[in-house]
């Protein structure tokens, strides 16, 4: 194939005609996302073809057009593959580089690719593809840590130690009821996810800018070709809405909250004054000063981390709380939340399975922190057993 037809490729722009001069490079560079949403690359090849293929059904592209877009773009998705894509100065975003590099394969047929697609519909797409494939992820590492702690709570359903409200000695308990606790959240964490991927698995290609598409695309065939669920039902919402990506930010902090709560206990248990537990040196780190220190920095980071994951959570919220209707600059910031809270909790989950995975309890301080005034509930039991009301029962086994 070649690309003796090109004009400026250097400077390859999806948009421009009716510009008389070019963008200051301050400006290109504040415009650009090519750094953060070429993770998207593959999605966007993906997308391309199912639209050239919905593009030839109408007519607005021949076989032949056809036959040599989709090899194009498979040679475009190889060189990504194999880590030798070229990225250039002027590739504005993910868009503007698979297709100047389509071009540049195929001559200034590369240019109908585009026919009755917008950016806006065609990055809502590319974000939900890749969303909706990282959620399976997402699960998988949940299935993992919950399994986990399932695991050990069936182990060592024998081990007794103190449960602990306010921080202060309340009940005996055993350190499997306590790993339970830990799971309850977990699984409601991981119903959010399987919740929010039926909403993320709608297609909004064909939606165009904002009116819609006037070429009669097949939308239904469009996203039945792209394994979306469904169509999205209106073009304005279709390339404005975020509200998946916030749900998803919402979902990240969720878990880090449930992990972190864990790690609280954790560092607790691990202390000297506790002796509860014993980290593996695999999840701690020492200090640069003193030789006899094992920090529990695991622990630490995951509940450091979690801040992190409100703050993206936040900040995006922030972000489009109050901009117009329709497709603005502003959502350019949601791949950047979205990529960074997906790494992030998805680093926590791991970093929690292995901690649990290698600790050493000591059963013998777990024991020791039991006490008989933590049979005072019991005692108020035995007493309501006997017929006397809780509320005097209560007092006196206080008294006692």
């Amino acid at each position: 194939m070649s690309g003796n037809n090109l004009h400026s490729n250097e400077s390859y722009s999806l948009w421009g005609g009716r510009f008389e001069a070019e963008n200051d490079e301050l400006m290109k560079k504040f415009n650009a996302s090519l750094p953060i949403d070429k993770r998207l690359w593959r999605q966007d090849l993906i997308g391309s073809k199912a639209w050239a293929r919905a593009i030839h059904k109408v007519g607005l592209v021949d076989q032949n057009e056809l036959e040599k877009i989709l090899d194009g773009l498979d040679l475009v998705m190889d060189e990504w593959n194999t880590g030798v894509f070229i990225e250039k100065e002027h590739d504005e975003d993910i868009h503007t580089a698979n297709e100047r590099r389509l071009r540049e394969l195929i001559g200034d047929m590369a240019m109908k690719l585009h026919t009755g697609r917008s950016r806006n519909d065609q990055v809502a797409t590319d974000v939900r593809l890749w969303l909706n494939e990282h959620l399976d992820i997402l699960k998988l590492n949940l299935n993992i840590l919950i399994n986990v702690l399932l695991d050990r709570a069936e182990k060592e359903i024998e081990v007794l130690m103190s449960g602990y409200t306010h921080l202060q000695r309340a009940q005996p308990i055993r350190f499997s009821h306590l790993l339970l606790s830990y799971v309850c959240p977990l699984n409601r964490d991981f119903e959010r996810v399987e919740q929010l991927q039926k909403r993320v698995n709608v297609c909004p290609l064909g939606s165009g800018a904002i009116a819609g598409n006037p070429f009669k695309i097949d939308r239904k065939c469009l996203a039945n070709d792209l394994n979306f669920l469904d169509v999205s039902h209106n073009s304005i919402d279709s390339t404005a809405n975020r509200d998946f990506i916030y749900e998803f930010l919402f979902v990240s902090t969720s878990i880090g909250i449930s992990l972190s709560k864990f790690a609280e206990d954790f560092i607790i248990y691990n202390t000297k004054e506790f002796s509860f537990i014993h980290l593996s040196d695999t999840y701690c780190t020492g200090s640069s000063l003193m030789p006899q220190k094992k920090n529990a920095d695991s622990l630490e980071l995951i509940r450091g981390k979690t801040g992190r994951l409100f703050g993206r959570m936040n900040g995006f919220m922030m972000t489009v709380k109050a901009i117009p209707t329709s497709y603005n600059k502003d959502l350019q910031e949601d791949k950047e939340a979205l990529f960074d809270s997906y790494d992030t909790v998805n680093s926590l989950i791991k970093i929690a399975a292995g901690v649990i995975d290698t600790l050493k309890l000591n059963q013998e301080k777990m024991k020791d922190s039991l006490s008989v005034d933590m049979l005072a509930t019991d005692l108020a039991y035995y007493l309501v057993r006997k017929g006397v009301p809780f509320r005097l029962a209560h007092s006196l086994a206080g008294k006692c």
